[in-house]
């Protein structure tokens, strides 16, 4: 199967609306912001109970994003490369992928390890988060519809 996009790139920040405003004045669109928490949520990334405000940003073409968060629960840690997703800084790539069992199998091959779960996010997306080379964090969206 083969690779659709990359979807999104996250950052964990400590203030949001601050974030917000930074990438508004570099040509980002607000796309939306909401609060996320909830079992799902805990699966998919591996960190249980947690509550995060969240807030898209669009490139001007329509075609990237940003995923800016700020961890209400549980508290932020240091050390990105080695750290689980609540971590300031740098967080994941996110790819769309047409099969996430297939793409994870392929990359298991090269040192790939899950995180948390594969996890289905209403009829909308299968999600995963997986570490990679040097342990850095990546994510697959798979489509559902």
């Amino acid at each position: 199967m083969a690779l659709k996009r990359m979807d999104n790139v996250g950052i964990v920040v400590e203030d949001l609306g601050r974030a917000i405003d930074f990438f508004r004045e570099l040509g980002l669109e607000l796309e939306g912001r909401a609060t996320i928490e909830g079992e799902w949520a805990g699966r998919v990334t591996g960190l249980g109970d947690q509550h995060v405000e969240v807030a898209m940003m669009r490139t001007p073409d329509g075609h990237s994003r940003l995923e800016l968060s700020t961890f209400l629960r549980p508290a932020v840690v240091a050390d990105h490369r080695v750290a689980p997703v609540n971590a300031l800084g740098y967080l994941r790539v996110m790819f769309t992928v047409d099969d996430i069992d297939e793409t994870l199998a392929r990359l298991r091959k090269h040192g790939a390890e899950l995180v948390g779960e594969v996890v289905r996010y209403k009829d909308v997306y299968r999600l995963c988060y997986f570490r990679g080379p040097e342990g850095l964090l990546f994510g697959l969206a798979q489509e559902l519809s």
